[in-house]
Order: structure tokens, then C-alpha cells, then sequence
């Protein structure tokens, strides 16, 4: 009897990985854009404006076309991912440090501090996320730097929500109860006998922010809000595009395809680690 199924395993082998792999060629992009971009992505040819993809002048090819200003639009993508990758992460890292933190806090010392710090993660978690982030950064003023903090600012409460849950099923464990009656301090109780315990959800988390923090990066972009001109954004490049739908879809298409990629396979690499999480337990 035939039997089909190294085949079929192989494939899906290959299925559960195109997620890593497609994230880790956006990051090695980043990484080497000076050397991987064809062109300087700030450099101006107002004779190649508005070009096709694949158009080539004076030598050089245009390999997805050219903006208004006759711009590649290969480098500034390439270029582009620096800036999403970057805010994502560190804006990930801080949100991730703050409601960490808070959460555990919160859970383990209980009484007065639970509730000033609860009730405070419930009014963040009661505005709209992009609302909060476009009237932070419209008062902070734009930039790569005020978008890190907006976006780190506004995400905190969710990383406190899950680390207050989490803590609370484990502050009342027999190893837990016993480290403290040996006098260990709050700050070793909880980063060396908690914090290990509850770092698997956490990491799911942080997964799945990492692709809404790259759309809300592109979103405040889009607005003018985020990292600011001449500097290469794919949510700029896509703001910019949507005048241009018509004449030049490239400008818009590519940016987007781009931004539907990395959100994608971020949000994939968080659900199937959540799977493997919930499996172990």
C-alpha cells in the first residue's frame, strides 16, 4: 500500500517555518541596508520621477520604480524596514519592561499598591491605543524617539494585565512561600522565583505586539506624526503613494506588501509559540 506521508509531513515542516524565515530576511535587510539598498534612499533624480518598475537610466536600474522625487523605492524599502524593525522593537522591550514590572508588583504586594496600580493599568487600557498614541506624539512633537516612548506608553497595560495574572497563580506557591520565610528580598523573589515561571506568556505577548506595533508605527507615519521626512518609513511612502494610485501603484503597493509580510509572519510565529506554551503546560 503507497503511503504519502513524508511528503505531506516535509511540507508542513516547511509551512511552520516560512513565518521565521521571511521575519529573518526583513531583519537581515535592516541590518545591511547600506549594503543591500542599490541606491542612496534619499537621493534625488527628478528626470526618473514617477518610473515603472524595472526602468533603468544613466546605468541604473530602478528594479520597483521611482517616487515623485524620482527616488528608488527598493532602497528606501529596504531602508524603510530599519526604521518599522527599530520602533517595533525597542518600543516592545519598553512597554514590555514597564507592564512587566507593574504587574508583578501589583500582584505580589497586593493591598493599596494592587489597587493604585490596577486601576491605573484600567484607565490605559479604557482609551483607544492609536487615539492616546496620536494625541501623545502630536504633543510630544514627531520623531523616532517620541514614537518609541508613544507607542511603548500606550501598549505597557497589557503586558501588566498578563503578569498580574499570571503572578497571582504562583505568589502562593510552596517554593515562593518558602524563599520568603528565608528572607529574600521582594526584587529576588520576584526575578529569580517569578519571573522565570511567567516568562512563556509574556513572550507570546510580546510576539504579537511586535507586528501591531509595527502597524501603529506605519499608521502614525501615515499621518505625519511618526518618523519625519526625508528619513524612509513605509508608512510615509505609503501616504505618499495613495495621490499617486492611479498613475504610479508601486509607490503604495510595495510599501504595503512589505508591511503585510512582517505583520504576518510576526503574528504566526506568536500564535503557534502560543500553541507550544499551552501544550507544555
Amino acid at each position: 500500500m503507497r503511503t504519502v506521508a513524508k511528503p505531506s509531513v516535509s511540507f508542513s515542516v516547511a509551512l511552520s517555518w516560512w513565518p521565521l524565515l521571511l521575519l529573518a530576511a526583513l531583519v537581515l535587510c535592516a541590518v545591511f541596508a547600506p549594503w543591500l539598498a542599490p541606491l542612496d534612499p534619499d537621493r534625488q533624480n527628478l528626470l526618473a520621477r514617477l518610473k515603472a518598475p524595472g526602468f533603468e537610466a544613466r546605468g541604473v536600474t530602478y528594479f520597483l520604480g521611482s517616487d515623485e522625487l524620482g527616488r528608488d523605492i527598493a532602497s528606501r524599502l529596504i531602508y524603510g524596514a530599519r526604521v518599522s524593525l527599530s520602533v517595533a522593537f525597542l518600543s516592545v522591550v519598553l512597554s514590555g519592561v514597564v507592564g512587566v514590572t507593574v504587574g508583578m508588583v501589583a500582584a505580589y504586594l497586593r493591598g493599596w499598591t494592587e489597587t493604585i496600580l490596577m486601576r491605573l493599568v484600567d484607565i490605559f487600557l479604557s482609551i483607544p491605543a492609536i487615539l492616546l498614541a496620536i494625541i501623545t506624539v502630536a504633543v510630544l512633537g514627531p520623531g523616532f524617539i517620541n514614537v518609541i516612548l508613544v507607542l511603548a506608553l500606550t501598549r505597557w497595560p497589557r503586558y501588566a494585565r498578563v503578569a498580574y495574572g499570571q503572578t497571582l497563580a504562583i505568589a502562593d506557591q510552596p517554593f515562593v512561600t518558602l524563599s520568603r520565610a528565608m528572607g529574600a528580598s521582594t526584587l529576588r523573589v520576584l526575578a529569580i522565583h517569578i519571573l522565570p515561571n511567567i516568562i512563556g506568556p509574556l513572550l507570546v505577548v510580546a510576539t504579537l505586539e511586535f507586528g501591531l506595533m509595527v502597524l501603529f508605527e506605519a499608521g502614525l507615519s501615515f499621518l505625519g506624526l511618526g518618523v519625519q521626512p526625508p528619513t524612509a518609513s513605509w508608512g510615509s511612502m505609503l501616504s505618499t503613494g495613495r495621490n499617486y494610485v492611479g498613475s504610479a501603484w508601486w509607490i503604495a503597493t510595495f510599501p504595503g506588501m512589505a508591511l503585510f509580510a512582517l505583520v504576518l509572519s510576526a503574528n504566526l510565529i506568536g500564535d503557534r509559540f502560543g500553541d507550544r506554551i499551552g501544550k507544555g503546560r
